[in-house]
């Protein structure tokens, strides 16, 4: 008989089951058809985090030729201030992909969905499009939904760090 399976005996607490990793996906669901679409879901997480891995690598590339071309255009080894921007821009599109990879890392070993770390990479990706902004082409409306977005992210990512931070002194 499992460990599992063995009743608890007179003032004793019963045997704590296995935690499971995001109980939304259980691998022992009753129904054979949804255990097996869960376990094609998990596989498929891993397969997103190499690839996200693989995009990681290209853009690290990306940023390393990017610096190179814009360093050997003349006039060479000068930049621009939009050569700058351009650069910070790809450097943060790696940035914003490292997040989403540690966003799937933490979702696969977990049982918490990472909340505040997701709110903390669409602010970063945010911070990224305002730092390539056109401004030459830009409408003024595109511009006032960028500020809301930008505050209204900013002020969840406070609201949530206030939140973690109350439930610490909790404890």
């Amino acid at each position: 008989m499992a460990d599992d399976d063995k009743e608890a005996g007179p003032g004793q607490s019963p045997p704590e089951k296995r935690h499971e990793l995001h109980q939304e996906l259980p691998t022992d669901f009753p129904d054979p058809l949804f255990r097996g679409l869960h376990h094609i879901i998990r596989f498929a997480i891993r397969v997103l985090a190499v690839l996200m891995v693989a995009v990681i690598l290209w853009g690290v590339g990306d940023v390393i030729y990017i610096i190179y071309d814009r360093l050997v255009t003349p006039p060479i080894l000068l930049l621009t201030i939009n050569d700058i921007f351009y650069t910070f821009g790809a450097f943060m599109a790696v940035l914003i992909a490292v997040e989403i990879f540690i966003n799937i890392r933490l979702y696969l070993g977990t049982n918490v969905f990472p909340v505040q770390l997701v709110v903390a990479t669409a602010l970063m990706a945010i911070a990224r499009k305002v730092i390539v902004l056109d401004f030459d082409t830009l409408t003024p409306m595109y511009l006032i939904g960028i500020a809301a977005t930008t505050l209204a992210l900013g002020i969840t990512y406070w609201l949530l760090r206030r939140s973690n931070q109350s439930q610490e002194w909790d404890d």
